[in-house]
């Protein structure tokens, strides 16, 4: 990703409010992140734990998107994120819906995948778990190509939804 400035951050959002805008509480993190490194720049609010933010480069253009977390749920069973495609435990994967943007945000129409909790997606693909009895390991290199296809993919369902 390009570097993004504090305003340019703010100026990404495709289905922000002006007052989301003004509640928007970017990260400490923000201010050391290594841009180039990053597929996308993905973090929670800290005032705010059930918002979250994501923001992804699509056609060269940085294009953020605004998520609400559902109520966490005390499942123990393992559950899988749709974006990184991680085996998490139940409680660290979470529903995200995000408004669309356009014409279908001002009807209130959204859309919905489950989400690490954490929006640690980026950093999830690059960590190696053990293997388990008859799992396959993926080349780490796919994982992560993978994994940014399927956020900019759902940024983009969100940006050009109408």
């Amino acid at each position: 990703m390009e570097e993004l400035t504090a305003d340019d951050i703010r100026a990404s959002f495709v289905n922000a409010t002006e007052r989301e805008l003004d509640m928007l509480d970017l990260p400490l993190e923000s201010l050391l992140v290594d841009w180039y490194h990053l597929d996308f720049f993905a973090w929670r609010d800290p005032s705010n734990r059930s918002r979250c933010y994501v923001i992804a480069e699509l056609d060269g253009v940085a294009t953020g998107i605004i998520l609400r977390a559902a109520g966490s749920s005390s499942r123990s069973r393992s559950s899988i994120c749709n974006i990184c495609r991680t085996m998490q435990p139940g409680n660290q994967v979470v529903m995200m819906s995000a408004r669309k943007g356009g014409e279908a945000g001002e009807r209130e129409e959204s859309i919905a995948t489950y989400m690490c909790a954490d929006v640690s997606c980026h950093e999830n693909v690059r960590i190696a778990y053990p293997l388990a009895p008859d799992e396959f390991r993926t080349d780490v290199d796919f994982r992560i190509d993978s994994t940014a296809v399927r956020m900019r993919s759902f940024v983009r369902q969100v940006r050009d939804a109408s």
